[in-house]
């Protein structure tokens, strides 16, 4: 009996017949007219004494329109097969609250439950951006069923720079969230192919910190492995395992923060070594999650009283917006146009206390009579339709009516 393991079954629903009724179908779901009118306007629309200001780069990214691409396809592709998703396709609600429409059930992605037990090879399994640990992929191709992968290129580039390290037995310190699920996948290919890489998760400067100082002194191992748990590959062993490191992250990480850690682990190991021959890094940030932070970063050079970032919660990408932008000014991080409950009240996540809040704002905004700049940016997950809800309702807020907007010129 042979050993080998059973090819993946991947599914290609990208027919010329099939993407041309799903892209007017996204569209129809997705497009704004307020949003393309003011980007026609150069980014900036001023009614009477209220001037909304958007971010030159926001909104839905390339790998994220693929991937939603991708999963509408599939309905239309299988139109009576069970179709099934690795949790989300994105991080946004209003999103994945439409795949749910069309009848795709969400599998668990925290664990391999019994629900894979159930799949065959009539099914559908769809992939999400973020990608799957390999031992997801590994049951879902011996359960016979189909893939859409619908994987992000950016992130398969961090995967093939990790596989990269395991080949050449470096430890991969991974600049991430232990549980995101992109993470995780990435994760499992620092494994490597042979199951026996390294890797270490790190999200903050205070555990760098604390990982440089081990990797110039040493220190208690058993300590580190309790403070690291859940944040390490199986075998991982500190006193050998930081002897060769390459750094790779979380491609929607803050841009700043991941050259930092970069810096500083390359640092401690040419402290160590007297050069830095045993460090390895490799520039894994999202192309488009950079654009989104510096173009943040070029609208935060002019004045503004409010900004407001749009985006699901869990969306790693518009968190760090949320940190940039409240570095500067008053900054709430919003799902929808429903949290703008009036001008002196709004319900935003707070990304400090991990938790949706409601506040009273009295800033220059809640007087409709004095005039105010309002700046607005999105997440790479985030559709115009939610980013053109929260303008209309600013403008209403402030005393001008959809009517209104709509005859801008």
């Amino acid at each position: 009996m042979s050993d080998a393991k059973p090819k993946p079954k991947r599914i290609n629903v990208r027919r010329p017949d099939v993407m041309e009724k799903v892209q007017a179908e996204v569209e129809k779901h997705y497009q704004s007219s307020v949003v393309e009118k003011l980007k026609n306007h150069g980014g900036e629309m001023t009614i009477g004494n209220t001037t909304i200001r958007l971010a030159k780069q926001f909104g839905f990214c390339y790998g994220v329109e693929r991937a939603i691409d991708l999963a509408y396809a599939s309905r239309r592709v299988f139109p009576d097969q069970r179709i099934f998703l690795i949790g989300e396709i994105i991080h946004n609600p209003e999103v994945n609250r439409q795949l749910v429409d069309m009848g795709i059930i969400s599998l668990p992605w925290k664990e391999l439950t019994s629900d894979y037990d159930q799949l065959h090879s009539e099914d559908v399994v769809i992939v999400p951006a973020f990608g799957a640990p390999t031992d997801y992929m590994e049951k879902i191709q011996a359960q016979g069923a189909g893939i859409v992968d619908t994987t992000c290129g950016d992130v398969m580039k961090v995967w093939r720079r990790v596989k990269g390290y395991a080949k050449e037995n470096i430890t991969s310190i991974i600049h991430g969230k232990a549980g995101h699920e992109e993470t995780r996948a990435t994760a499992s290919r620092a494994r490597g192919e042979k199951k026996n890489g390294n890797y270490l998760i790190i999200l903050t400067l205070a555990e760098t910190q604390q990982v440089c100082d081990y990797i110039t002194n040493g220190g208690d191992r058993d300590q580190f492995l309790a403070d690291f748990k859940g944040a390490y590959s199986e075998d991982f062993d500190p006193d050998l395992h930081l002897q060769k490191v390459g750094v790779a992250n979380q491609t929607t990480m803050l841009k700043s923060e991941t050259e930092e850690i970069q810096r500083m682990i390359r640092q401690a190991v040419t402290s160590r070594d007297g050069n830095d021959s045993s460090f390895h890094v490799f520039d894994t940030i999202c192309g488009a999650t950079q654009e989104r932070q510096d173009a943040l970063y070029g609208m935060l050079k002019e004045s503004m009283d409010l900004l407001l970032v749009v985006g699901g919660y869990n969306s790693s990408n518009t968190t760090h917006l949320v940190e940039i932008g409240q570095e500067e000014l008053p900054t709430f991080f919003i799902h929808s146009s429903s949290c703008l409950n009036s001008l002196e009240s709004i319900t935003h996540y707070d990304i400090n206390r991990k938790e949706e809040v409601s506040v009273s704002y009295a800033g220059i905004i809640s007087d409709p009579d004095k005039p105010a700049v309002i700046g607005v940016t999105a997440g790479a997950s985030c559709p115009n339709n939610l980013i053109e809800e929260t303008i209309v309702k600013i403008f209403e807020l402030r005393g001008v009516s959809r009517e209104t907007l709509n005859q801008y010129e």
